[in-house]
């Protein structure tokens, strides 16, 4: 139980003292925000602070922190210092910069933004990457929610019900004004999302079960490496690509720079607390990593989620609970969308203040988000999606680092995150058997070797361009 409050508690002191150190080596100032120079009524608009804050925490909490950190708590209780440092070293870095740079961008989406810095190739390639990582993000968070709402209602409503309810309500979502649905049901879903966080967290300390103190031991069943497995699978818990999608979101809706710290810093540091305490729940409420396994293995993470609700808070509370882990990928689904179609706008240079143009880009990727959901096996999809959302956050990062450079500011705040993860998604490339597949031919060290290589390299490249580029500045 020592481990676990210390970690909480160094998570609210990362958001008081690092998150200043970022802040000021950011410096935002008192210049007019996009939500005021840009008003549209439909994305651009001026949001009281508290709303912007629970609208980007629900984008950015999907099945990551709870599913997510669970699956990372099977190597044991050093998964709790991935999502401590993760979260305050690399992930509110990450969301904090992705959003300050869009505001100083008028709002530009990540494909925008990683084409400004590192080239239009790279932009292209951005632009493709982060519609197929919001399809996918898009599928995962139908898939997931339906399968809850199948759990706690009647029989008669059936997963497909489910899923058809939960796109209709995306379409909705991302075709219409951001204040005119989730502006006014993402309070209640925060409230939920509260409930359910704290009463897991207070339940499995009131009911007595055993949380494991700090070990370094690998406790996975399977014997499965820490690395890179373990960075991946906990994904949103600690550091995530695709909440730099989500992050111009709010970037559009802010009416000073000042408050992109409370907004963006701290919802992720919010983050990594609820992934905290589900991976804490995972493993003391099921005896073990063993347990725990065993219990997902039997049936599914969903039904793992349900029974520690249902367990820790009775049926009320538990219900009130289960409603806070299906608004989490709800909120982060609807959002996904909406970003995509914002994305595609971009590329596509239409406007979207017409119900015409939004109609044609949200009605062809809700249809493909459906086909994924219905017929895509979920497991598959989640491991691509886990992997592409890392990905993504490495791009993002050192896109961060080049601009940081470029304003002569403190950019090793985003090169030491940018390096970490170039290591971990290389490393995991060549080791994972979505991909090359190196652990199962025996060949994990030849995996290590080519993550560091290609960490080491794109570090090289990063370094010897800063310092030719300081030498020309002085010649």
């Amino acid at each position: 139980m020592i481990t676990f409050l210390l970690c909480i508690a160094m998570l609210v002191l990362g958001y008081m003292v690092y998150g200043k150190i970022v802040e000021k080596a950011f410096g935002p100032d008192d210049r007019e925000t996009p939500a005021i120079t840009m008003n549209d009524g439909v994305d651009f608009l001026v949001m009281p602070n508290w709303k912007s804050f629970l609208i980007q925490l629900l984008n950015i909490a999907g099945l990551g922190p709870i599913t997510g950190a669970m699956m990372g708590a099977m190597w044991g209780p050093v998964v709790y210092i991935w999502i401590v440092l993760g979260s305050i070293l690399g992930g509110a870095v990450h969301d904090y910069m992705s959003g300050m740079l869009s505001i100083r961008n008028k709002g530009a989406s990540l494909a925008e933004l990683v084409g400004k810095y590192m080239g239009n190739t790279t932009k292209q390639i951005m632009r493709i990457f982060s519609v197929f990582l919001l399809l996918m993000v898009g599928a995962v968070f139908t898939i997931g929610p339906a399968g809850l709402l199948t759990m706690i209602t009647p029989d008669w409503l059936t997963n497909n019900f489910w899923i058809f309810v939960i796109l209709a309500y995306y379409f909705l979502a991302t075709l219409l004004p951001i204040d005119k649905i989730i502006g006014k049901i993402y309070p209640l879903f925060g409230i939920s999302l509260v409930i359910m966080c704290v009463g897991v967290g207070v339940g499995i300390i009131a009911k007595g079960y055993t949380l494991p103190e700090m070990s370094f031991v690998n406790t996975h069943p399977n014997n499965l490496p820490v690395w890179p497995f373990m960075f991946v699978t906990v994904a949103c818990g600690a550091i995530s690509g695709f909440h730099a999608t989500q992050s111009p979101l709010m970037a559009r809706c802010l009416p000073s720079e000042k408050k992109g710290r409370q907004i963006f810093y701290g919802a992720m540091i919010a983050e990594g607390i609820i992934a905290m305490v589900w991976a804490a729940a995972g493993v003391s409420f099921y005896n073990g990593s063993a347990g725990l396994q065993d219990a997902i293995a039997l049936g599914t993470a969903n039904g793992v989620v349900y029974e520690i609700c249902m367990t820790l808070l009775g049926p009320v509370g538990g219900a009130l609970a289960m409603i806070g882990v299906v608004a989490c990928p709800i909120s982060s689904g609807d959002t996904a969308l909406r970003s995509c179609r914002l994305t595609l706008a971009d590329l596509l240079n239409w406007e979207q203040q017409g119900m015409k143009k939004r109609l044609a880009i949200t009605v062809p990727i809700l249809a493909i988000s459906a086909v994924i959901g219905l017929f895509c096996d979920y497991t598959v999809v989640w491991r691509y999606f886990a992997w592409s959302n890392q990905t993504l956050a490495v791009i993002t990062l050192w896109t961060i680092a080049i601009y940081m450079f470029q304003n002569k500011k403190n950019y090793f705040i985003a090169v030491l995150p940018a390096v970490f993860m170039t290591g971990v998604c290389a490393t995991y490339f060549f080791a994972a058997p979505e991909c090359l597949g190196f652990y199962a031919k025996g060949m994990l060290p030849a995996a290590y070797i080519a993550g560091f290589i290609i960490s080491a390299l794109l570090l090289g490249v990063f370094l010897s361009k800063t310092t030719f580029s300081k030498k020309k500045q002085l010649a």
